[in-house]
């Protein structure tokens, strides 16, 4: 977790009343399991291309092997407030996806108290997710499968460590922020909305789909 206001994102509804913030809700925990039941079932089918087995060819086997068989997505999707960011995390020849992020737990009241204190957190997946229709940005990352078991131990250790949410010093860009450090990449100001965060990642490194950690 990041406490510094320079390494911090923005998910906030910065300069609001808090009046309207209370209008802001966040899905009950009840919410939560009811999507990750509803996406065990019918959503983790819905990744994307380089997610999904791929037509038996040389040159398409040949391309997979390039980008390596383990991923890590950068994600942005849609809320009532400014959006969240998140990251996929998994195989590419397996439908199954790991999320991991950073959100409030609670219902409204610890969103609007996360803007003036710190409130226990949840670093799972959250209400949609797992659902394409809310997405707004992603830009996914390759990896060879020794740098992959590097990566998701540092994602399972960070969502140990995470035990609380801040709007400004311990959020959701800051939490995808550290991975995105942890794997080399060069990685933007955090205080900006989800979506810009994530483009702009993807854009500071120019796209790049394959990613090789350095000796540790």
């Amino acid at each position: 977790m990041t406490n510094k206001a320079n390494r911090s994102g923005s998910c906030i509804l910065a300069g609001f009343a808090v009046a309207a913030m209370l209008s802001c809700t966040t899905p009950s925990a009840s919410a939560h399991e009811a999507n990750r039941r509803a996406a065990d079932a019918n959503a983790l089918a819905m990744t994307d291309g380089a997610s999904r087995p791929q037509p038996q060819s040389t040159r398409r086997s040949v391309a997979r092997a390039e980008k390596g068989p383990y991923y890590v997505d950068f994600r942005a999707r849609t809320a009532a407030s400014w959006g969240h960011a998140f990251v996929w995390y998994g195989k590419t020849s397996e439908r199954a996806v790991e999320v991991a992020g950073l959100t409030p737990a609670g219902d409204t009241l610890a969103y609007v108290l996360g803007h003036i204190t710190f409130v226990p957190s949840e670093t799972g997946a959250s209400y949609g997710d797992l659902d394409p229709e809310y997405l707004t940005a992603s830009y996914r990352v390759y990896l060879n499968e020794a740098d992959a078991k590097r990566v998701f131990a540092y994602i399972k250790k960070l969502q140990a460590n995470s035990p609380v949410w801040n709007a400004e010093t311990a959020n959701c860009t800051g939490f995808i922020g550290d991975i995105a450090e942890f794997m080399g990449l060069q990685v933007p100001n955090r205080w900006q909305r989800p979506e810009n965060f994530v483009n702009r990642l993807k854009e500071m490194n120019g796209g790049r789909q394959m990613v090789r950690l350095s000796a540790e």
